[in-house]
């Protein structure tokens, strides 16, 4: 595998515009990060990162549709540590991948490996939401001496018993094809979170405009719909459950002895208090953190509870 850090190129008027409503949210939360791209021959993929801030390492991987700007509100609370998100392959600005071709499992502990390499990491926390979570843990299975702890945030199959959320279901299925068609506004994405568990955030405005003006913008300007339906169909759901490599075998999950926190919040549609409690008891270091009222996105409901959490876990006193 070989890989590299490249620097940003010029854009076309689309990419601009994405840029724009990103860089909007990005300052909302007073966060001004810098990027680059890593490039990977196999399976060949540029994929876009942004960092914000210094100090102790913690890479973040994003669940589905949400790209690593979604974790802003998340990530200014974590100040004081190096925090590098990237757009995992599809989604955003980072190319896609041809799911056809390749297992989930593979691609997620390859890219994260490259990912440490082109950024000479050679030891860092990792941190996955949803989704994201099963790339943090496919890390950590197969480069256990790179990782020092683990963070997953909200419901993530982990476990081929996790339910599969209904959304994804119908976005694998000939009806997603339409979806990705549709006109993306403001009430679409706001619908979005709703059904995610964040109605109690909505309704009481802790969710800010500017946040909804860049997932407007990242739909109607980048192919993540298409790319992230695309992974969903050929590598994530398959017949009637989840498809082979994506989720653990209880023996699996229990090979893994990095420490690990596991935040989910009771609204949380996608999975229940008690399917994380059954992935913690399963881990040999694991512990877990459960915030009243939280959905899918936890951190956008409250993000200094899911901060505090993470902060306490890494051993940071700092209030």
């Amino acid at each position: 595998m070989t890989t590299r850090a490249v620097a940003m190129e010029s854009t076309d008027e689309r990419t601009e515009r994405y840029r724009r409503a990103e860089r909007a949210l990005w300052s909302h939360y007073g966060l001004e990060p810098s990027e680059q791209f890593v490039e990977i021959e196999s399976p060949a993929v540029r994929l876009r990162i942004q960092e914000v801030g210094s100090g102790e390492p913690i890479v973040f991987a994003h669940g589905g549709l949400w790209p690593a700007v979604a974790l802003a509100p998340l990530v200014r609370e974590l100040a004081g540590y190096r925090c590098i998100l990237l757009d995992r392959p599809g989604c955003g600005l980072s190319s896609r991948v041809d799911w056809r071709k390749h297992e989930l499992r593979t691609v997620a502990t390859t890219l994260m490996g490259g990912v440490l390499d082109a950024l000479g990491l050679e030891r860092t926390h990792v941190i996955g939401h949803s989704i994201g979570g099963v790339w943090a843990l496919r890390l950590a299975q197969d480069h256990a001496s790179r990782v020092g702890k683990i963070g997953i945030l909200g419901a993530s199959p982990v476990l081929a018993e996790m339910p599969r959320p209904g959304f994804l279901r119908i976005l694998a299925s000939p009806i997603g094809a339409f979806i990705t068609r549709l006109p993306q506004n403001q009430d679409r994405a706001r619908s979005m979170l709703r059904q995610d568990g964040h109605g109690p955030s909505l309704d009481a405005g802790r969710i800010p405009d500017v946040f909804f003006d860049w997932h407007v913008a990242l739909i109607r300007n980048t192919d993540t719909l298409r790319n992230e339906r695309a992974m969903i169909r050929d590598a994530v759901i398959g017949g009637g459950g989840w498809r082979p490599g994506l989720t653990f075998e209880p023996a699996e999950l229990a090979a893994v002895r990095q420490p690990l926190l596991y935040v989910i919040g009771t609204a949380d549609p996608e999975g229940t208090v008690d399917y994380a409690e059954r992935v913690v008891g399963i881990l040999p270091s694991a512990e877990l953190s459960v915030l009243p009222d939280g959905g899918h996105m936890l951190w956008l409901d409250d993000a200094a509870h899911v901060g505090n959490a993470i902060r306490t876990f890494l051993g940071d006193s700092r209030p």
